[in-house]
């Protein structure tokens, strides 16, 4: 009982807060994310280290005062995330959605979505705005659906996931969904994933700015099992509004990984590579405190790799 009471008093805050942020527009609202964002930087020793950590891994020639810059603006940008996903069903509209939203190389993907003959696996990261990508297609007249962990907060959940249904953008949650996955691919449907979550020590490794990363095998299983193309997109922020450019990285197709030695393993380094070229395009809007290297490769022994981030954060001498 006392943890629906807080879950609802959590519920409503938010909604008095998305109800503020929709009064003072996205720009405003941006002014205040990034000095809260700030303070977080400076107060929250364990999430600032695990994000210095993978910075310094993953670009092991920056400076130390880069490392520093962009692990701050991640921060700054995970905050305005969380406003414009709460700004976006009012201003991603079918009217006005040209306002917000450029689309950069999405021809051959639109000719698909235009005359579904097959099932289509959508992939991104947790970078920019996964979150506007799918809501942007099913406002389109598109309709996906999103594999995707449900809130713990049942009220936030019905709030954000719900929103997203009732603009036609369905949501299958992660456990249990094995067969509804292929039921999606078997009616020529869009599948959505968020393709760079840790997947544990079963996981298919493939390599990720320089070091094994643990994915999962459920992506290239079902594209090999459906023979679907495969598009790997982004949603990047651009400017300080509620303004992105959405855009296709790459697209795999089934005659490019047949006959490979290990299908499953050149899908999942392919497009490991794609997500990793965008993200460098950008790096302050990749989630650095996500602990993408947290499971590590059997055959890998100890002091082989960097290590992640637990404790202090030990930067590297500079020039």
């Amino acid at each position: 009982m006392v943890r629906k009471v807080i879950d609802y008093l959590v519920y409503v805050v938010t909604r008095v807060v998305a109800g503020l942020i929709q009064v003072a527009g996205p720009a405003e609202a941006k002014v205040h994310a990034r000095r809260l964002a700030r303070l977080w930087w400076r107060l929250d020793r364990k999430h600032r280290n695990i994000a210095l950590t993978n910075l310094r891994n993953s670009f092991p020639d920056w400076p130390q005062d880069r490392i520093e810059r962009v692990g701050r603006e991640s921060f700054e940008r995970l905050l305005c995330f969380i406003i414009d996903v709460l700004l976006t069903p009012r201003f991603v509209t079918n009217h006005r959605w040209q306002d917000h939203i450029r689309l950069v190389g999405f021809e051959p993907t639109l000719e698909m979505l235009l005359t579904p003959r097959q099932p289509i696996i959508m992939l991104t990261a947790h970078y920019g705005n996964f979150e506007i990508m799918g809501y942007t297609l099913a406002t389109l007249g598109f309709p996906t659906v999103s594999v995707a962990r449900p809130i713990d907060n049942p009220y936030l959940n019905e709030y954000i996931l719900g929103v997203r249904e009732r603009h036609g953008q369905e949501i299958l949650y992660k456990k249990g969904a094995t067969g509804s996955m292929q039921d999606v691919l078997a009616g020529n449907g869009v599948l959505c994933f968020i393709a760079d979550q840790n997947a544990g020590h079963k996981g298919q490794f493939a390599n990720f700015f320089g070091r094994p990363a643990s994915t999962y095998k459920s992506i290239g299983l079902l594209a090999i099992q459906f023979r679907c193309p495969i598009v790997i997109g982004y949603a990047r922020q651009v400017g300080t509004g509620l303004q992105y450019e959405i855009g296709v990285q790459e697209m795999i197709r089934p005659e490019q990984w047949q006959g490979q030695p290990d299908e499953l393993a050149w899908i999942t380094q392919r497009y490991s590579d794609a997500m990793e070229a965008f993200i460098r395009a950008e790096p302050a809007q990749y989630w650095w405190i996500h602990r993408r290297w947290k499971s590590r490769p059997p055959w890998e022994k100890p002091g082989d790799a960097p290590k992640e981030a637990g404790g202090k954060y030990h930067p590297k001498a500079t020039a």
